[in-house]
């Protein structure tokens, strides 16, 4: 059974983590609040010391379940004396509200909101700091979830980057956050938001947190050269693709009468709707789980291993439904990818490029 030290440094923050977080999406959705402190627990007990939420969670985003992902944990905190001090724990305040007005009352999120944001998760989580206070996505217009072109002209930045610094700069003086990080960034936005930190004594941004998986490569195309060049960590989401890389839809698919009937992609429409939901991902995905069967490997290990073992990662998010998931993908850890499966994988992706960016 795979053991975990957190010898892991994050950017050049003093916070040191596992090589693999827990992510907490599915909490108070898919997930009870008994067995979600039962997966809480049982990471801990493994050795598993970061915790990923934000105050959107649950997910898929609802008005009904906004903030309950934080409540569970803080409940955990509560019933388990010692166990936040044995945590690095991350959580995210949510950029535009994007249709979503149960997130906060206007489209943007201005200085002002991420302080609110961040008092509230705060009490939610039933703590006095949060280790590591990410943005959920930019303020400004990106290419994102699923969008894959730059539009200047859906441009709708209302808070300069300058002044989001400044409201997690005064987050970090008053004690209430530790470190800084970003979620769902571009190059420009890492580069700009280290440059204006240096620039003003502000904080400098620690993590970068994107998806990135066989399916979504796209951090490789310039990303992980600024963060390596600037000594920002990586810590991506959904490194099995939001399940096809499990191998689960590779016979009845995401849809119709075979498909399986409790995972969140066949459940929820608004998530098929998103990347991971395409025909050319599914596509893909099949492709890469052959390969992993072929190779003696679950589609689960290799998926696990190409982020586990991957220079361009510092710490896996993995989120789970059950104790036997989260047990599963711990102890593939220590998985190695040999140069010829790697060079087969290589070769999947030069034909089919990125089908869930």
């Amino acid at each position: 059974m795979s053991t975990f030290s957190p010898n892991v440094q994050l950017g050049q923050s003093d916070l040191r983590v596992t090589p693999i977080c827990l992510g907490t999406m599915t909490f108070g959705e898919q997930v009870s609040e008994a067995a979600a402190h039962a997966i809480l627990g049982r990471a801990l007990e493994r050795g598993v010391n970061f915790i990923d939420t934000a105050e959107v969670y649950a997910v898929p985003t609802r008005a009904e379940t906004f903030g309950a992902t934080e409540t569970i944990i803080g409940n955990w905190f509560a019933s388990n004396p010692g166990a936040r001090a044995k945590v690095v724990l991350a959580t995210k305040v949510a950029g535009p509200s994007r249709g979503m007005p149960w997130v906060r009352e206007g489209d943007g999120m201005t200085a002002e909101d991420i302080v609110a944001s961040c008092n509230a998760s705060l009490k939610r989580l039933q703590t006095d700091v949060i280790d590591l206070y990410q943005i959920h996505w930019p303020e400004r217009h990106v290419p994102a979830f699923g969008s894959m072109v730059y539009d200047p002209k859906q441009e709708r930045s209302a808070t300069p980057i300058l002044a989001q610094l400044e409201a997690l700069g005064s987050l970090v003086k008053a004690g209430k956050v530790r470190a800084i990080g970003l979620s769902n960034e571009t190059p420009y936005g890492v580069h700009e938001f280290v440059r204006l930190a240096e620039q003003h004594g502000l904080p400098r941004v620690a993590t970068v947190q994107n998806a990135y998986c066989l399916l979504n490569r796209w951090p490789e195309n310039g990303l992980d050269e600024s963060m390596h060049r600037l000594g920002v960590s990586a810590i991506p989401y959904s490194p099995m693709g939001f399940g096809l890389l499990t191998g689960k839809y590779d016979q009845g698919g995401i849809e119709g009468p075979d498909a399986p009937k409790d995972a969140r992609i066949a459940r929820y429409e608004s998530v098929r709707k998103q990347r991971w939901g395409r025909a050319d991902a599914l596509k893909a995905a099949r492709r890469y789980n052959a390969l992993a069967r072929e190779h003696g490997l679950t589609p689960a290990q290799m998926a696990l291993a190409f982020c586990y073992t991957n220079w361009r990662v510092a710490s896996t998010i993995i989120g789970v439904t059950g104790l036997a998931q989260l047990d599963e993908n711990l102890d593939a850890w220590g998985t190695t990818l040999s140069p010829e499966l790697l060079a087969e994988i290589d070769k999947i992706r030069w034909e089919i490029r990125d089908p869930a960016f």
